[in-house]
């Protein structure tokens, strides 16, 4: 007997329910396994539950029974119901700087998007050098670099803009999922991707969890990586793997289609179909410009980033740019804004608690006698491949960042050196899956090529960056006087 279309409903939802209770079940016994373990001398009832309501949260953010910010929303009401903090205290996180920052960047973003400037962007870099296969990867990654410095949100940035540009060229050359794959979608999605991620680590808005990454090494080790320190830290190592990246791909998986003049007419129609700049674009674009100028000179006018990005958003919500209805429909933006708002306070609370400190302590000891740059290259290896278990950069950072700051630290690594490597290294590592980070699975779940190959793809361009950023960015810090 064939199942009938109720039947196959209540087999999907009995499938899904499953899973969400298997997701659930280890959650739980994270939580209670930490509970269950006699609490260390020196380490008060509430710093240990606090650490299983963390480290529950880390695991949910990876599992997902639910979303990420949905879990971390969870999290916060548990600090005060198991008398880990008052409410107030929970709460202090969403009254961070760090936390609107990357809120009203998201909102930038959706100008970008709403005014048509960021396709306008890519469609003038395309016209420019996209005659070639390997110049339209260039183009477009040229686009995420330039909306980049402004928008954090890699959502935004690739599933709004560059990935439907990049699928309608593919498609252009009659290129989809299946047999005409390699003609050059494949290429394209797999080259796109990487580029993206290295842009990630070329600014301190390349992603959101960024300013976490700033806030944490500015704890621990008092440096402070401003908006022009991360840029004019990553720019050549930056470059040189935008430059690199694609170019190697292009070698070990290249398109059966290398000349792409159409691509250059259809930017030029397209640009031709949108007309001149309107004057929504012409003020988005100023907010663009100078947004970015005042990030890049905050210490010469003191203002904080925070406050940049929202006399940004206060501009286009007064010139009619944005509407409230298009902030309050940002879903991404707010629950970016739940997400990063419980995280900070957790995470700032288990700082304080010296739990990190004691298992760095420990970690330390496996170290013991090594010389700085070998305990450094090794921890670093270990850190940026063990992104192949999260599917997040800022579960992720969240989760690593501080403790090997902290061992990095105490095997005697110049401070600024360990700060930059580990901050640049936290977005690198996403190229290894298809999960990594929020484009990973827009790119591939577009169907061009098979897991296998992507991972293989992302294994690739991993060691080409890690090269590129241990020996040009090291010996560009070093110019810098930056250790």
């Amino acid at each position: 007997m064939q199942n009938t279309p109720e039947s196959e409903k209540e087999s999907t939802e009995r499938i899904g329910f499953q899973s969400r209770l298997l997701r659930w079940t280890v959650v739980l016994l994270v939580a209670v396994g930490i509970l269950l373990i006699p609490v260390p001398s020196g380490v008060s009832t509430q710093s240990w539950r606090l650490l299983a309501i963390f480290a529950a949260t880390i695991t949910g953010s990876i599992v997902r029974p639910i979303p990420g910010a949905a879990i971390v929303l969870l999290g916060v009401t548990a600090l005060p119901i198991f008398k880990v903090m008052t409410i107030n205290q929970a709460l202090t996180g969403y009254a961070d700087p760090v936390v609107w920052l990357v809120l009203a960047a998201f909102f930038i973003s959706r100008g970008m998007i709403k005014t048509g400037l960021g396709r306008r962007i890519a469609f003038l870099f395309i016209k420019a050098i996209g005659r070639h296969s390997l110049g339209l990867s260039y183009a477009l990654a040229s686009t995420e670099a330039v909306l980049a410095t402004v928008i954090p949100s890699t959502g935004a940035r690739s599933g709004g803009i560059i990935f439907p540009i990049a699928k309608s060229l593919a498609e252009a050359y009659e290129s989809r999922p299946g047999p005409t794959a390699r003609r050059l979608g494949a290429f394209l999605m797999a080259s796109v991707y990487q580029c993206n991620v290295v842009v990630c680590a070329m600014f301190l808005t390349g992603q959101a969890s960024n300013p976490i990454i700033a806030r944490f090494a500015r704890e621990v080790t008092g440096i402070d990586l401003t908006y022009a320190r991360w840029a004019i830290g990553a720019i050549v190592p930056g470059v040189v793997s935008l430059v690199a990246v694609p170019f190697l791909l292009y070698q070990v998986f290249p398109p059966e289609i290398k000349h792409t003049p159409a691509a250059s007419n259809f930017a030029s129609e397209e640009l031709q179909a949108m007309g001149p700049m309107k004057w929504s674009e012409k003020l988005m674009l100023f907010v663009f410009g100078i947004v970015a100028l005042l990030w890049m000179t905050t210490q010469l006018h003191g203002m904080d980033y925070a406050a940049v990005a929202l006399l940004g958003i206060s501009v286009l919500l007064i010139t009619g740019v944005l509407d409230w209805e298009d902030l309050i429909t940002e879903k991404a933006a707010w629950a970016v804004f739940i997400w990063y708002g419980g995280l900070i306070r957790m995470a700032e609370a288990l700082g304080q608690t010296g739990l990190t400190k004691r298992f760095a302590e420990a970690a330390a000891g496996l170290t013991t006698g090594w010389k700085w740059w070998l305990a450094l290259a090794s921890l670093l290896l270990i850190y940026f491949y063990a992104h192949y278990v999260f599917a997040s950069i800022t579960a992720h950072v969240t989760a690593m960042f501080v403790p090997f700051l902290i061992v990095i630290l105490a095997a005697g690594a110049p401070p600024f050196l360990a700060v930059l490597s580990l901050a640049y290294f936290s977005n690198l590592s996403a190229s290894l899956t298809h999960y990594g980070t929020t484009p990973a699975p827009i790119y591939f779940g577009a169907g061009y090529t098979s897991q296998r190959t992507w991972w293989w793809l992302g294994l690739i361009a991993s060691i080409t960056t890690i090269i590129i950023w241990s020996v040009v960015g090291v010996a560009w810090w070093k110019i810098l006087t930056y250790w």
